[in-house]
């Protein structure tokens, strides 16, 4: 661990291997805390290259006991949090809509952490389990074309680094880390940013991790989420090149709604918010999730404009087939709850 602190210190880059070593040297109990401490704030200081992110996220993922490879044209659409909007859970209910429109879904989340309801909060509140194994994960792709991976269960390692974080009381690169960490192989991505900085890092990333294409977003106000308040800046993978370009409502006909329209609240609130949605309540609400999940369509390479994918997205909605595959996520849930008593 010395020896790439020193050259952390040195301004010098890390590859991904080398970056890969040391976090899977900070696993080992002989590491302290304030090693640590020291490794993240030098890496901070320096700047974190795409190598280094994607080093780190292979290390976590390897930690986990539900990596699996046997899956195929899977995609999540994560956000990295952190924005401190206190929006409604975007990323959650669009990932139903991507559902409903064929997509497998492998949704990565947690609970909250920087807003009121993470993704775990308003799944729980809704009836989802958050002790998905890798048999059940797999099953409910296959079947339902989503299931939900809560980030505690699925990668218990991150757990030593939480007391770290939260002592330096500054951003780290684990503010960046969350959506990349999804045990399940995926072929592409939404990824959404607080750092609006970090977009073209992040997609090289992407592309460094093996993602085939991937859409990274920060919407306006710095939202981790594309939203209809104003330019969205969004770097694009495709190919391995990535290209930048910014979006706004006119741009694909859809209304402008300011970030206040589209504030949420605790669990219950936002669970009532998500099935209004997958009803097809319209409204900023309604929109915002269309726009996030034809943005989440047209990453996965399902059609060739934003535009067509928020066609795609309103006929998932309305045609109830979004709504179907939270029911079905419900239902199953439920089964593995009264089969393991």
């Amino acid at each position: 661990m010395k020896h790439y602190l020193k050259k952390l210190l040195n301004q010098e880059n890390l590859t991904l291997q080398e970056m890969k070593d040391a976090a899977e040297t900070s696993f080992a109990d002989h590491i302290s805390e304030s090693e640590l401490a020291s490794f993240l704030t030098a890496l901070r200081a320096k700047g974190e290259t795409p190598e280094e992110i994607a080093g780190l996220a292979e290390a976590i993922r390897n930690q986990s006991t539900q990596t699996t490879h046997e899956l195929t044209s899977v995609m999540d659409n994560c956000g990295t949090g952190g924005d401190g909007s206190h929006s409604f859970n975007i990323s959650t209910t669009a990932a139903f809509v991507l559902a409903g429109a064929g997509i497998k879904v492998a949704k990565h989340g947690n609970r909250s952490v920087s807003s009121k309801t993470g993704s775990a909060d308003v799944l729980e509140h809704l009836g989802i389990s958050l002790s998905f194994s890798k048999k059940h994960v797999a099953e409910m792709i296959q079947e339902n074309h989503i299931a939900f991976l809560y980030a505690p269960h699925v990668l218990p390692g991150m757990k030593r680094f939480m007391t770290v974080r939260k002592n330096l009381g500054i951003p780290t690169i684990f503010n960046l880390i969350g959506p990349l960490t999804n045990p399940v192989d995926l072929d592409t991505q939404l990824l959404g940013s607080y750092r609006r900085d970090m977009l073209p890092v992040l997609a090289e990333t992407l592309h460094q991790l093996g993602r085939k294409r991937a859409l990274v977003i920060n919407g306006p106000d710095y939202m981790d989420e594309a939203s209809l308040a104003g330019d969205n800046y969004i770097s694009l993978l495709e190919e391995g090149n990535v290209t930048s370009f910014t979006l706004h409502p006119s741009d694909i006909n859809l209304p402008v709604h300011d970030n206040d329209a589209i504030r949420g609240g605790d669990a219950k609130k936002n669970a009532a918010i998500l099935l209004d949605v997958l009803h097809g309540k319209t409204g900023p609400y309604y929109d915002t999730v269309l726009l996030n999940a034809g943005l989440g369509i047209f990453a996965n390479g399902a059609v060739t404009s934003i535009q067509e994918g928020i066609r795609k997205a309103e006929d998932s909605i309305q045609s109830g087939a979004a709504l179907e595959k939270l029911q079905r996520l419900v239902e199953y849930s439920s089964k593995m709850t009264s089969e393991a008593i």
